[in-house]
């Protein structure tokens, strides 16, 4: 309890100096406490030397004597803004590191020449990143502050992971970094060591891996730091594997004609990369200014709604099965429309 307080005490310091004046409510709000634990937070640091006093009336607050601040030269506006916007705050809380964030730049703010004070507040309304994608709401994993945990003191990691259409595995990794794409957190990790979480297994032999966070039932340090490879590149590791992962999961191959324009939407409507491959090992155009291509595809129900989006431009010619699918969707559109007049609509 003391500990907490105290911790509450340097906070209420910090805020102080971050703002010249703050009321009792504004306190209590950033402190998550009464008005009347401020009062008496604020009579505590009287007493122990912290020169913090009270302006009284209807625009008053608590404010510290001029002058008792630490100074930190030497950051420009733009390297001051550039600190704050190295959290993502959505990231932190799902990791259980809001409060060290905001602890970390209210320490920072505090020590900020007076002209320098509003970066955070400057940056924060300039930029902002969403990380989930469009119509799928966020979901954070149960498990992802413990094994945020053990990423930050390099412990090793003991889980059970639950395989898509396998049993599930148990598992003793050393967790290097967490990667969030998409709303979906990622723990790229290295297999190893002993089942006591031991320095086994720790010769670096062992390649990295990925897993996802949401599918771990259970996560609990297993005793014990693993040695990190500091040559271990984690965005460099991210991209490298993003991109064996995107060209893993095509694995059909759709043969189609496409226009101009079908071509130029081509790359907006399926793997970019797949698409840009295709159409540069494609021949020359016909007389029709087409170019007949093979594109790499997840499936033929994928490739089936991606290319009916590009309606006339493309026309699919295998396989026939698929061209029969996109042909037959073709047939009930133009169907839908044949008729002269819509029911209940009034004529042009």
């Amino acid at each position: 309890m003391e500990g907490m307080r105290a911790a509450r005490l340097i906070r209420m310091i910090l805020l102080l100096q971050s703002r010249r004046a703050m009321t009792a409510d504004e306190l209590a709000a950033e402190l998550d406490v009464s008005a009347r634990t401020v009062a008496r937070d604020v009579e505590a640091l009287s007493e122990a030397g912290v020169p913090v006093y009270a302006d009284r009336g209807r625009t008053g607050g608590y404010r510290l004597v001029g002058g008792y601040r630490t100074g930190l030269t030497g950051l420009a506006r733009d390297e001051a803004a550039a600190l704050f916007l190295s959290g993502v705050p959505a990231a932190l809380r799902d990791m259980g590191l809001a409060d060290a964030a905001s602890a970390a730049r209210l320490k920072v703010s505090a020590a900020l020449r007076p002209e320098l004070s509003d970066a955070h507040h400057s940056a924060a309304q300039r930029f902002h990143l969403d990380a989930p994608g469009w119509w799928q709401p966020p979901s954070t994993p149960a498990l992802l502050p413990a094994v945020a945990d053990a990423v930050w003191d390099d412990l090793w990691l003991t889980v059970d992971y639950a395989r898509q259409g396998r049993d599930a595995v148990t598992r003793v990794l050393a967790p290097y970094g967490l990667v969030l794409k998409a709303g979906v957190w990622y723990l790229a990790a290295r297999p190893g060591g002993s089942g006591d979480g031991g320095d086994g297994g720790d010769g670096g032999e062992a390649t990295h891996r990925v897993y996802r966070v949401d599918r771990f039932t259970r996560a609990e340090a297993a005793g014990g730091r693993f040695t990190r490879d500091e040559s271990f590149d984690l965005p460099g590791f991210w991209a490298e594997r993003a991109a064996q992962f995107a060209r893993s999961i095509l694995r059909a191959a759709v043969e189609i004609r496409v226009t101009a324009a079908g071509a130029r939407a081509l790359r907006r409507v399926t793997d970019r990369d797949a698409a840009r491959e295709a159409l540069a090992q494609a021949g020359p155009p016909d007389g029709q200014g087409r170019i007949t291509l093979a594109l790499p595809v997840e499936s033929l129900d994928v490739a089936f709604d991606q290319l009916l989006t590009l309606g006339p431009e493309c026309e699919v010619l295998g396989p026939p099965e698929l061209r029969e699918r996109v042909a037959d969707a073709a047939r009930r559109t133009a169907a839908l429309y044949a008729a002269a007049a819509v029911p209940g609509t009034a004529q042009r």
